[in-house]
C-alpha cells in the first residue's frame, strides 16, 4: 500500500504565521567536538504542517494532549478547490458531502511555498467551516491558514473559520505538501508531538492509499 508524505520539512527561517516564532535548527553537539550530533530546535507549536487543537481559539477548549489519538487518522476525502484567485473565500459548493471523517481542501497554494504569495492563499467561509462540522469533518488544507492570513496589505478580521471548527471540537491541519496526484480517498495519519498543555503541534502528516 503506497504512502505519501504531506509533510512540510522543518528548518531554519521556514515560512510561518505572521507573528510567530521564527525557526532555526542548529547544531547543539557534533561529531568533531563531542563525539556526537544533537541539533537545538527552536519553534512555535504551528509551526510548518501541524494539527490546531481546539485551544488554540477557544479558552475551554481541549489541549492537543488531551485529544484522542485515535482523531490523527482519519478517512479523508479530497477536495480539489485549485484555480481560485488569491484571498478568494471557498464556499460550502467547492466541498463533497460524504461518511469521510475529514475533508482534505487542495487550493494549490502549495506551490508558493517560501514566497510572498504564499500568505494570500484562499480560505474558508464561516458557511463552508459550519458545513464541515454538520457533516463531521475534520479539515485539513495546503496553505497557512483556513482563514485569511493577515499581511501588510490585508488585515482581515478574527478567525471565525477556525471558531467554527475548534468551537465544536472539530480539529484542523494546516501547511499540507504533496497533495498532487492523490486519489479522491485515501487514509490520512497525522500523530502529532504531545506537548503539555499544547494548543497545537506539528506533525508528520503521511497519506495511505490503494
Amino acid at each position: 500500500m503506497p504512502y505519501r508524505d504531506l509533510t512540510r520539512t522543518v528548518e531554519t527561517d521556514m515560512p510561518v504565521f505572521p507573528g510567530d516564532p521564527p525557526v532555526t535548527v542548529e547544531p547543539h553537539a557534533t561529531h568533531e567536538e563531542d563525539g556526537y550530533r544533537v541539533s537545538a530546535v527552536t519553534c512555535g507549536s504551528h509551526t510548518g504542517t501541524h494539527v490546531d487543537a481546539p485551544s488554540h481559539t477557544e479558552a475551554e477548549g481541549r489541549t492537543i494532549d488531551a485529544v484522542d489519538i485515535d482523531r490523527f487518522a482519519r478517512d479523508a476525502v479530497l477536495a480539489d478547490c485549485r484555480g481560485r484567485s488569491p484571498r478568494s473565500p471557498i464556499g460550502p459548493d467547492a466541498l463533497p458531502a460524504t461518511d469521510a471523517d475529514l475533508v482534505v481542501v487542495r487550493t494549490g497554494w502549495a506551490e508558493y511555498w517560501g514566497e510572498p504569495e504564499y500568505f494570500d492563499h484562499p480560505y474558508l467561509t464561516p458557511e463552508v467551516a459550519e458545513f464541515c462540522v454538520e457533516q463531521g469533518y475534520d479539515v485539513a488544507i495546503d496553505a497557512l491558514s483556513v482563514d485569511p492570513t493577515p499581511t501588510d496589505d490585508a488585515d482581515p478580521e478574527g478567525v471565525p473559520a477556525h471558531h467554527a471548527l475548534l468551537g465544536q471540537e472539530h480539529l484542523i491541519f494546516e501547511n499540507l505538501s504533496g497533495l498532487g496526484d492523490l486519489p479522491r480517498r485515501f487514509e490520512f495519519l497525522a500523530f502529532p508531538l504531545k506537548l503539555a498543555d499544547g494548543d497545537g503541534a506539528p506533525v508528520r502528516a503521511v497519506a495511505r492509499f490503494e
